[in-house]
């Protein structure tokens, strides 16, 4: 398995794939007041760099970073269920990482489901740490706020 992360249209087919599973298990797993996914259109923004990892032509997993003027907050970070345990989501965290720090910025943060333990095991061992609401989250019970300084 030779993992490569690149550059991405989220609206192409195999990355809207991933995108479309990634939120159909947030809509399973959460009302949609607690979703706070990004519409795919909304990830080709300008202010939008979204990546995805591939074995070959195949798309195993994806993830944006959304540039904002104080910090970086990771986006749709998703691994395909088949691929998991297979370090593509450490390959998408090193990339979307390298990624801010192009872009200059000092901080990273993010929004995660509490229910997703595998999700938080991966960010705290690259570094992040729980921390509370930010940018327009509030606290709803269900959402876990983490960040790294760079």
């Amino acid at each position: 398995m030779s993992i490569e992360v690149k550059q991405a249209r989220a609206t192409d087919p195999g990355p809207r794939a991933l995108i479309e599973a990634s939120q159909a298990l947030m809509r399973s797993l959460y009302p949609p007041e607690e979703n706070h996914f990004l519409a795919i259109e909304a990830l080709e923004a300008a202010d939008i760099r979204f990546f995805a990892a591939y074995d070959g032509d195949t798309p195993l997993g994806c993830g944006a970073l959304h540039v904002k003027p104080e910090y970086g907050e990771l986006k749709s970070v998703f691994v395909a269920e088949a691929a998991r345990g297979r370090g593509i989501g450490a390959a998408l965290l090193d990339h979307l990482e390298r990624a801010a720090r192009e872009e200059a910025l000092l901080l990273i943060r993010l929004e995660t489901g509490d229910r997703l333990a595998a999700a938080h095991r991966l960010y705290a061992r690259h570094g992040f740490a729980v921390r509370g609401p930010f940018g327009d989250y509030v606290e709803n019970g269900s959402s876990v706020f983490m960040e790294k300084r760079l």
